[in-house]
């Protein structure tokens, strides 16, 4: 079996959204549960799916993340999901993006 399949049976396994952005802001790669919800955005910026207000944001954050290395809770979207932010590097430790993560907020 090879390591790239391998790594999107992982990201495919996960029950939540996960969508990868290149330093670029190109989505590069979105999981099978994200591609469910978002058809043809790979290739395209992911600046095409959010207002200025929150480009402004995730560039913030993503610098943010790249300092401290650190995830970054984003907020709770009007699907009642966490929205998270965690950076990406390279097997050299150089930074290539980061991912966007959406987990069902659960009610208790």
């Amino acid at each position: 079996m090879e390591e790239l399949e391998i790594l999107k049976g992982i990201l495919n396994s996960y029950p939540y959204s996960i969508v990868f952005v290149d330093n670029e802001y190109i989505i590069q790669f979105m999981n099978e549960k994200a591609q469910s919800r978002h058809k043809d955005l790979i290739g395209k910026s992911i600046f095409d799916c959010h207002n200025e207000k929150s480009i402004q944001k995730i560039k913030e954050y993503y610098e943010e993340i790249k300092a401290n290395e650190k995830e970054k809770f984003v907020f709770v979207n009007s699907k009642n999901q966490r929205v998270y932010m965690q950076g990406v590097k390279n097997e050299k430790g150089e930074w290539i993006g980061f991912i966007e993560r959406f987990e069902q907020n659960l009610q208790i």
